[in-house]
């Protein structure tokens, strides 16, 4: 390495960039930047085992720096983004993690570069009232976590971590369709409620769903649609608080879930919801 340097200043003095004495100095003082990449590594290692997460990073780092496209470097490219993480530097993790399967998407540790991805965005999902754009980043991380590396390791919690990004995301839904209802815009109440069956039919938020739409559908005077919602929520949550609740608003009026509706959308909730 100090050879190549030194070959390459020789130029500078033809350029008038330099004196011969500078350049000497300017090759030393880059050599001395450079490590030998295993020992870089093994200061990484050491850095992340003393919970001195931002010097591994920079070590890491360094080593994609000075030895680029070696096999050091693609060890120490994946293991910046998990010292990123752990360090909470979710950016710096994700990108770090996408260099790393765009220059290497067949290797070894590929799903566990998907995996740090979903986990960043997964770590960064607010409560059910703010904008939900970590919780969607989080769902298609797992989601190719779980398509493109079904038999990894990472599989199975990647599958847990999905589905409560999912639920999160269906609790915004009935955040805002529950802010139209009280209102009284029931349209676009509806239309929140029914994208919940419809998106995340395994989701918690579906017994609630149901339950209000059988109470928009009957403030609106849809009386079919009220008695049709009510019935797949029976059908499908026979022991749910919320159906208790829908049977006695229909029972009050001197009604009772009745399947059908009109619409070709209850007939086909229930198979969503069960998956059949």
């Amino acid at each position: 390495m100090f050879a190549l340097l030194a070959g390459l200043v020789v130029a500078g003095p033809l350029t008038g960039c330099a004196t011969s004495g500078e350049s000497d100095v300017d090759a030393l003082a880059l050599a001395a930047q450079t490590e030998r990449p295993d020992v870089l590594y093994n200061q990484g290692l050491a850095n992340l085992e003393g919970g001195r997460l931002g010097e591994a990073a920079k070590k890491f780092e360094a080593i994609d720096r000075q030895h680029p496209y070696s096999e050091w470097a693609r060890k120490a490219l994946v293991m910046r983004a998990f010292a990123s993480y752990r360090g909470g530097q979710y950016d710096d993790a994700v990108n770090s993690a996408q260099r790393y399967l765009t220059l290497y998407p067949g290797s070894e540790e590929a799903p566990y570069a998907q995996y740090i991805i979903g986990l960043a965005y997964y770590r960064q999902i607010p409560d059910v009232t703010r904008d939900q754009k970590e919780a969607g980043r989080a769902a298609a991380a797992m989601r190719e976590v779980i398509e493109r590396y079904p038999d990894s390791e990472y599989a199975e919690d990647a599958r847990t971590k999905l589905r409560i990004a999912r639920d999160q995301l269906a609790g915004k839904e009935m955040q805002v369709g529950r802010y139209y209802l009280e209102r009284r815009e029931y349209v676009a109440a509806v239309n929140r409620f029914k994208n919940v069956v419809d998106v995340y039919p395994e989701s918690r938020q579906v017994e609630e769903a149901l339950a209000r739409l059988t109470e928009a559908y009957y403030a609106m005077g849809l009386v079919n649609e009220a008695q049709a919602s009510a019935s797949v929520l029976g059908q499908n949550y026979p022991d749910s608080p919320w159906y208790r609740d829908s049977y006695q608003l229909l029972q009050s009026k001197g009604l009772a879930p009745r399947a059908g509706g009109g619409d070709s959308w209850f007939a086909s909730a229930t198979r969503r919801i069960t998956g059949a």
